[in-house]
């Protein structure tokens, strides 16, 4: 069964758009509200209302049976003002939280004061503000929401005002020692805090130490009571931290995609079966130039990813340049935090290009001034590589290079937008330049039609001494590089081979040294440069050349054995015959003189008169000296290899 018309009780029913009062008598005044007309009777109107009264005493002089009069710009238009005519006629009327902002401004606009009457409208919807409506948080919220469309006279009356610190001071509380609903229960929470199932108590506690139980309710309310609520937030001592939160929280419900730049992940939908609220139709322009306003200054990864995705919506809507500067500022405050997909902002106008880089380097450049203030203020080393406060500057320098290699396949890219990105952060930022020059080979082979000259003054931002050995054997071979740079790197190349092998001779003549750190520092060196082979190949060397000393000093070992020998032959000529004998087992024929162009020689000693011997060398011996000369040789050209 349908429920009766509203009024039907009280004596008031409505035809098409005229409200009308069951009474013997006819209607003596019209009131206008909106184009609704109510047809009532002035003696009710008269005694509690003080506008009314002016009207009629206004109307004396027109001799008219009925009055007609219009109710401009009336508060809460014709529905606040039948309740208040309700009231006039002794009907009993209902406050709720979401008509008594209406009411008490329609009672204050009628002037229902207790001048004309007591316990007047006016004071009944002010009372019951005060001791039902500021106690609770729900109602406190639905009645702040309610007030949007009678705003200026809300002010007037310090409803809006009371509403928001009334709001504030119970976010600073813990809602479940007052029994203030949170949202994210809906209505099944119990006074106590406890659970209800079927209107009954459970007993059982809602575990919930949650700071954000409050964000999805104040997100209901118009950007204009949501940045004042905010505010006084703030000025009430509310962390930064929840603040943070709360705006983030709204600026994701009402700017479209931005949900996807909080970690990758949308916001949680709450339970609102409590409250059934609806969401305000917001302009999102004034939304996110207000939510630009409000958020503060603040670093985080977190935080500074939600400004490049509110960057990349704001220049979507095509916001006011002064807030586009705002977040540009803030961002390039906390640019190390940034990541390569957040700086990949698309073009939205007409231009060219595919990406907007024309605010990454604004952005950049808002970074290095922000670092050259700080820099300047203290008193750190001035060399980039090593200096601990030049920390930021190497991530931005090496994000800034990931971006350019990232963006160098448009092939509508200039080659002065690659310049001014690559030119933003200093040179000395970059420990080694091999990824601005792999920036640079993208740029290249996605622009083959682009001349030498231009290719040589792009190269011209590489210093090639900074390059790594694997960057300087490919950029020796890139076909893609003018003749100049390559001839370059190959001289720079060469000289790191001659720092390359200087160091590899400083760890083996350091090895037996018992300077253990120096030797760890030049092998850390050899490594970082990438020649590991060299050393490996040196080391392999070494040890070859210790083997062919050894067989070295084994060969003539056995020599010398030999000549002992044939001394102790010599020794025994006496007892073994004549020397034609000796020099016939040796294998040496006899000369009838000693001659001095003959170098080898063996002389023996007798009774008879002396006599040369030439040797013949035999096999044994012959060997012996042939791998005496080759040991010498290679052990000199070994040598040499140094």
């Amino acid at each position: 069964m349908a429920p009766p018309p509203p009024g039907k009780d009280s004596g008031f029913y409505r035809e098409g758009n005229d409200w009308f009062y069951k009474a013997g008598l006819s209607s003596d005044i019209v009131v206008s509200v909106d184009g609704v007309n109510f047809h009532l009777h002035k003696f009710p109107l008269i005694a509690k209302c003080g506008k009314m009264a002016q009207i009629y005493e206004e109307s004396q002089s027109t001799n008219t049976k009925i009055l007609n009069t219009n109710l401009e710009e009336f508060p809460g238009g014709p529905d606040s003002f039948l309740i208040a005519a309700k009231f006039c006629y002794g009907a009993k009327i209902e406050l709720t939280p979401r008509n008594t902002v209406m009411v008490y401004c329609a009672a204050d606009y009628l002037e229902m004061t207790e001048a004309y009457g007591e316990g007047n409208l006016l004071s009944k919807a002010e009372n019951f503000f005060y001791k039902n409506i500021l106690h609770n948080w729900k109602d406190c919220i639905l009645a702040l929401q309610s007030s949007e469309p009678v705003i200026s006279r809300a002010e007037k009356l310090q409803i809006v005002n009371r509403c928001l610190n009334a709001l504030s001071v119970m976010v600073c509380t813990d809602p479940s020692l007052f029994g203030w609903p949170m949202m994210m229960y809906g209505s099944l929470q119990s006074p106590g805090g406890s659970i209800l199932w079927n209107g009954i108590n459970t007993g059982a506690r809602i575990q919930s130490s949650e700071s954000d139980w409050w964000f999805e309710d104040i997100s209901y309310l118009g950007i204009v009571l949501f940045e004042r609520l905010i505010k006084t937030m703030e000025a009430r001592g509310i962390r930064h931290e929840n603040l943070v939160g709360a705006i983030m929280y709204y600026a994701r419900k009402y700017l479209p995609g931005l949900g996807r730049w909080h970690n990758g992940q949308s916001s949680v939908t709450r339970m609102v079966t409590s409250f059934n609220l609806k969401p305000v139709a917001h302009d999102q322009k004034a939304v996110l130039e207000s939510i630009e306003r409000l958020l503060p200054q603040k670093k985080g990864k977190v935080f500074c990813r939600f400004l490049l995705g509110l960057l990349r919506v704001a220049l979507i809507l095509g916001v006011n340049q002064s807030c586009l500067d705002c977040l540009e500022r803030r961002i390039g405050m906390q640019l190390e935090l940034a990541t390569l997909d957040g700086l990949l902002i698309p073009t939205y106008s007409d231009a060219d290009a595919l990406y907007n880089t024309d605010c990454v380097q604004r952005i950049v450049y808002h970074f290095m001034s922000t670092e050259t203030r700080i820099e300047s203020f203290s008193p750190t080393s001035q060399d980039l590589e090593t200096s601990p406060s030049s920390a930021p500057v190497r991530k931005v320098a090496k994000l800034i290079d990931s971006y350019i290699a990232e963006v160098a396949s448009d092939v509508n890219l200039k080659p002065a937008k690659i310049r001014s990105l690559a030119e933003a952060t200093p040179g000395s930022a970059r420990s080694l330049h091999d990824g601005l020059y792999r920036a640079l080979d993208i740029y290249f082979k996605a622009h083959p039609w682009l001349p030498e000259k231009e290719k040589e003054e792009l190269c011209n931002l590489i210093d090639f001494q900074r390059l790594s050995i694997d960057a300087c054997a490919h950029a020796s071979q890139n076909e893609r590089l003018p003749l100049r740079i390559v001839l370059q790197v190959l001289f720079f190349e060469q000289m790191h081979l001659r720092t390359a092998l200087a160091g590899c001779l400083h760890v083996l003549d350091n090895e037996s040294a018992p300077a253990a750190p120096t030797i760890e520092t030049a092998g850390q060196i050899v490594q970082r440069d990438g020649w590991v082979t060299v050393v490996r190949e040196n080391q392999v060397l070494k040890v070859d050349m210790e083997r062919m000393r050894s067989r070295v000093g084994e060969l003539e070992e056995e020599f010398s054995k030999i000549k002992e020998e044939m001394k102790k032959v010599s020794k025994s000529h006496s007892t073994l015959g004549s020397p034609c004998l000796v020099a016939r087992k040796f294998g040496c024929k006899l000369l009838p003189q000693p001659s001095d162009a003959q170098q080898e020689t063996l002389e023996i000693t007798g009774p008879t008169p002396r006599a040369s011997v030439a040797c013949e060398p035999t096999p044994r011996a012959s060997s012996v000296e042939q791998a005496r000369t080759s040991g010498h040789s290679r052990h000199r050209k070994s040598f040499s290899l140094f």
